[in-house]
């Protein structure tokens, strides 16, 4: 009876692990269905995107790559650069305008600061949809919308500290920093820009990876925006491009259109990919004080 207690015993955590693993590559596959769909409609011909909604295509059709890359007047890695100079523009704006406004409100000390604090904090609560009219009758009567550089506009207000998100984050990480490392840094003459300059900022790398990644992400697959002030095929970006393939005259090229789609997905991939560690731990350690 022992022995039988024993083997049933050591039956439960397999059976579980079995579990879990079942679980877990269930979820697997719902959430990589889209993606892998997605995949396989980009090598189907145009009949057999309407007929066969299956993974896999029975006529492979690799052209739709070179169809979409060159379906515009525009080649289509124009738009490619023209998003990457946007994100990456949009990451130097958001780390340094955050990381500063983060350091005023959650290392200095001056009148006010936690109310200008719950103030930022608010701004969480305004929906972008509803910022974005007084925005753009800002920048039309700045001459900035349709100008020698459109894409004022959209960087701008990234360097203003406009991303309440990224400062509340850094807030948040710079309250684990401890405060000794400021005080060791005054006694051995740094100012507060010495103390941000060799304290804060080197410690303060995981958020800095953080809202880099996040910035880039949310920028690369902005769509909204981009359409708003963007108003020349030159000057557009992937996911407004992405839109022309099906135009009001019903002519539409689904297969090229999920082509550069799929490559569309592979700069955030490689982005995420380069810097998950250092995402995961820049989220781990940016609730650790309230």
């Amino acid at each position: 009876m022992t022995a039988v207690t024993a083997v049933a015993g050591r039956r439960r955590p397999r059976n579980r692990q079995a579990l879990r693993l079942v679980v877990l590559v269930a979820i697997v596959a719902v959430v990589l269905y889209p993606l892998i769909w997605m995949l396989g409609t980009s090598v189907k011909s145009p009949a057999e995107i309407v007929n066969n909604i299956g993974l896999l295509p029975a006529e492979f059709t690799p052209g739709n790559y070179a169809e979409g890359w060159t379906n515009f007047d525009v080649s289509f890695g124009r738009f490619f650069l023209n998003s990457a100079m946007v994100s990456l523009l949009t990451v130097v704006g958001n780390a340094l305008s955050c990381l500063l406004a983060a350091y005023a409100l959650g290392r200095l000390r001056f009148r006010f600061r936690k109310a200008w604090f719950t103030v930022m904090i608010g701004t969480l609560l305004l929906p972008g949809h509803v910022l974005i009219v007084p925005q753009y009758i800002l920048f039309r009567s700045l001459d900035l919308v349709g100008g020698d550089w459109p894409y004022l506009p959209l960087l701008i207000p990234h360097f203003l500290a406009t991303e309440a998100f990224f400062v509340f984050l850094m807030v948040q990480f710079m309250r684990g920093i401890p405060r000794e490392l400021d005080e060791a840094a005054k006694i051995d003459g740094a100012s507060p820009y010495g103390v941000f300059r060799h304290v804060i900022l080197p410690l303060s790398r995981p958020a800095l990876v953080t809202t880099a990644i996040f910035s880039f992400i949310w920028t690369w697959n902005d769509f909204f925006r981009q359409l708003v002030f963007l108003s020349t095929l030159e000057d557009y970006t992937v996911p407004v491009a992405l839109t022309l393939f099906i135009d009001s005259t019903s002519q539409s090229a689904v297969g090229p259109m999920f082509a550069m789609s799929v490559l569309s997905l592979l700069p955030v991939f490689l982005f995420f990919l380069a810097f998950q560690r250092m995402l995961v731990e820049g989220i781990n350690t940016s609730g650790l004080k309230g």
